[in-house]
Order: structure tokens, then C-alpha cells, then sequence
């Protein structure tokens, strides 16, 4: 699945639906099979002769709920056009996630190098991201998702209270039993 081009060449073969545009309302508005013609590069001959082909795919059209134009293109005639569009949204959804994952845990490289290995390390960083958000929401603190796990990271080892962490506005961390550098001064003028 992916979108149209705007200067894409196809040829409409069959409307299977269309649906006039109305403002504010998301809806698919065409259905239609199309023959788009494309180039393959062929990388191993470096020949200057150009094979076209043809292939055959179903193009949807949709508009959502703040008139934004869509146009997919999807090889996959067995679901409805309605699932296509939503399954397009939350392929971003799930892009967003991964970038979150790659910014904030160590995913630029494996570890190991089999199937295993890879899930294993990704299933990983994920479950850490997961708990990473909750805590999150359970200390109810506006710091970014980035700040908090970068917090968690360097203070992984300590003792520390991480809900009082995450909560803490001051630069420099204070723990419950310890009391303010001018606390300590007052205490030994009043004794």
C-alpha cells in the first residue's frame, strides 16, 4: 500500500465505486482497478533498453474529516477501500513508534545477526518503551518521552526515587533524607 503520485500514467480499467465529496465528512470517494505501465531498472545489465511493464492495482481515493485528498494504491483486492484507508493511517502510527525506538534505545546496530536475535532485541526495546510510558503517565510529568528515558538511563543504578525524579522541577536531585544545604545551617544557629 502506498500513495499515488501526482504525475503518476495509469489507465482506469473498472470503477467498482465512487461518491461525491462532502465537506467535513471522511469518506472514501472512488474504487477503481487501474493498469499503471512502469520501467524496471534492470541494476545487473547496463543496457540502454528499457522493458515496460504492466501491472494491475486498485486505487482508492479518500477524503477525511478536514477535506484533506488521499490517493493509495494498493495491490490487495479482498479487503473493502475503507480498510485500506484506515490501514494507510495507522501505518504512520507505527512509523512514529519506530522512530521513537530508534531515537531513544540502542537500535542503530544488532547484536546478533539471526532472525531470533533481532526480534529478541526488539521486543526488548519495546518492552522497554512500554513501561517507560507508563511511568510516565503514572508520575503525570510533561517532560518528553526523550528526556524521561534519558533520565531512567543515567540514573538506572542508583537508588533513587523515580517518580520524585521524574516530579522534580531543580536541576539538581534531592532525595527525601536529604535536607536543603540553608536547612542544615539553621538547625546549627537554633541549637
Amino acid at each position: 500500500m502506498t500513495r499515488l503520485k501526482k504525475n503518476a500514467v495509469y489507465t482506469v480499467i473498472e470503477v467498482l465505486r465512487s461518491h461525491y465529496q462532502k465537506q467535513g465528512q471522511a469518506k472514501v470517494l472512488r474504487d477503481e482497478i487501474t493498469e499503471l505501465e512502469y520501467n524496471p531498472e534492470d541494476v545487473s545489465s547496463k543496457q540502454d533498453t528499457k522493458l515496460s511493464q504492466t501491472i494491475r492495482l486498485r486505487r482508492v481515493c479518500y477524503q477525511d474529516e478536514k477535506n484533506r485528498y488521499y490517493e493509495f494504491l494498493t495491490n490487495n483486492f479482498e479487503i473493502t477501500a475503507e480498510e485500506v484507508a484506515y490501514l494507510y493511517k495507522k501505518r504512520w502510527g507505527i512509523e512514529i513508534l519506530f522512530k521513537k525506538m530508534k531515537q531513544n534505545f540502542q537500535l542503530h546496530y544488532f547484536y546478533g545477526e539471526n532472525i531470533n536475535a533481532i526480534y529478541t532485541q526488539v521486543w526488548c526495546t519495546l518492552i522497554a518503551q512500554l513501561l517507560l510510558t507508563v511511568i510516565q503517565k503514572m508520575a503525570k510529568v510533561k517532560k518528553a518521552f526523550s528526556v524521561v528515558a534519558s533520565l531512567v538511563r543515567i540514573h538506572l543504578r542508583s537508588m533513587l526515587d523515580l517518580f520524585d525524579l521524574l516530579r522534580s522541577t531543580n536541576r539538581h536531585y534531592r532525595s527525601k533524607n536529604e535536607s536543603p544545604p540553608g536547612e542544615i545551617q539553621m538547625k546549627l544557629a537554633f541549637k
